[in-house]
């Protein structure tokens, strides 16, 4: 079964470990998003060499394409996308949010024209395990419903509700499963999903709901989807602390680096987003001092490397005039390297921030992160 060991701490930030079947997680860690069994642009032995823990599938997308049942006919989502390590899957309850204009929500579950062809799917709590559990990964999420800003309390309040149902159901299927096949329950993991927008009373209250059910581990989600920086740390500030200290603690979809310290600082553990991967196949790459934008004409002749404080492959051996004429040239390199530096960059701040953390100087660490990242590149 899933275990969560704590090393240290300093103030609330905290670095442990997530014990799991197919190995250890070191915390706080970042999950590459691998949407459709893929990190795109890196291959799996890639992203072993920078380090990366545990990889982020997506339950919606791979039940479209190519189907839960081909992935469990190939042997699961590990050997499918040929990754040992650990994988997390998503519920699909953020396809609830992006593809609103697509969905239908009831209590019973989510009707979808699906973005592919238009086809009619219906996602239930029992739908969504049974999608995780045929995928194989080692944890589950909740099917939850996010609510995006603005809404009203009333509107987000009826979400929190709804969200604990299909909590209640999520862990009745997946009980069920580990009844019928006990074994199961040391390979798969299942994370409840605390949603309540900014509204205090129902983070605090979806926060009971969940734990009174009692998961594997928590999640907060329903931030970074388009409040202002004050709501997200206030809203972050109040749900943390209120989470199970003997659990580990995902924040859902954030990854701006100074919010990715915030939450560090506020005692989460993990973490994901698109945001390295996407900026990379854009050429925005993330440096000690700032983001770069590398399609700019002034790196056309520019002989150093990206950032010279990186030890990635891409800052090693490659200059920025090169990483410009690639990009320019639209040539596949360019989102290969960048792609590398960016989860580099990422998988990095983790490891310095728990080193931080152990050494109890977390935020004196994090301030001087924050003020050379804000210096400019």
């Amino acid at each position: 079964m899933l275990t969560f060991t704590l090393d240290g701490s300093d103030g609330r930030a905290r670095a442990g470990r997530v014990g799991t079947s197919r190995g250890t997680i070191h915390t706080p860690q970042f999950m590459p998003v691998g949407t459709l069994g893929t990190v795109k642009a890196m291959t799996p032995e890639e992203l072993e060499a920078l380090g990366a823990e545990i990889v982020l599938g997506n339950t919606y997308h791979l039940h479209l394409r190519p189907g839960e049942d081909v992935v469990r006919d190939l042997g699961g989502l590990h050997r499918f996308m040929h990754w040992s390590r650990p994988i997390l899957t998503d519920s699909g309850g953020y396809q609830v949010f992006s593809l609103a204009a697509l969905s239908r929500v009831t209590d019973e579950g989510v009707a979808f024209r699906n973005h592919l062809d238009g086809a009619a799917v219906f996602l239930t709590p029992e739908k969504a395990i049974a999608i995780q559990q045929a995928l194989g990964s080692d944890i589950m999420m909740c099917l939850d419903e996010l609510v995006a800003p603005p809404a009203d309390a009333a509107r987000v309040a009826e979400a929190v509700e709804r969200t604990a149902r299909w909590a209640e159901r999520c862990k009745a299927a997946h009980e069920a499963a580990c009844a019928a096949e006990p074994e199961r329950r040391a390979r798969q993991s299942l994370f409840g999903i605390v949603q309540g927008g900014t509204v205090p009373e129902l983070r605090r209250r979806s926060v009971a709901q969940l734990t009174a059910l009692g998961f594997d581990g928590y999640a907060i989600g329903g931030l970074a989807v388009g409040e202002d920086a004050a709501a997200f740390g206030e809203t972050l500030a109040l749900t943390a602390p209120l989470l199970p200290p003997d659990q580990p603690r995902y924040l859902m979809g954030s990854g701006e680096p100074e919010d990715l310290l915030r939450a560090i600082g506020e005692g989460m553990d993990l973490f994901d987003c698109v945001l390295p991967t996407r900026n990379a196949r854009n050429g925005s790459l993330f440096t000690r001092r700032g983001k770069v934008s590398i399609k700019q004409v002034r790196h056309q002749r520019d002989p150093a490397p990206l950032d010279p404080d990186c030890a990635c492959p891409t800052c090693r051996d490659y200059s920025r005039g090169y990483l410009r004429h690639l990009f320019q040239s639209g040539e596949i390199l360019a989102m290969r390297l960048n792609t590398t530096h960016n989860l580099h960059f990422y998988l990095d701040l983790m490891r310095e921030a728990r080193k931080a953390i152990l050494a109890g100087r977390y935020g004196a660490w994090a301030q001087g992160f924050r003020e050379a990242y804000r210096s400019g590149a």
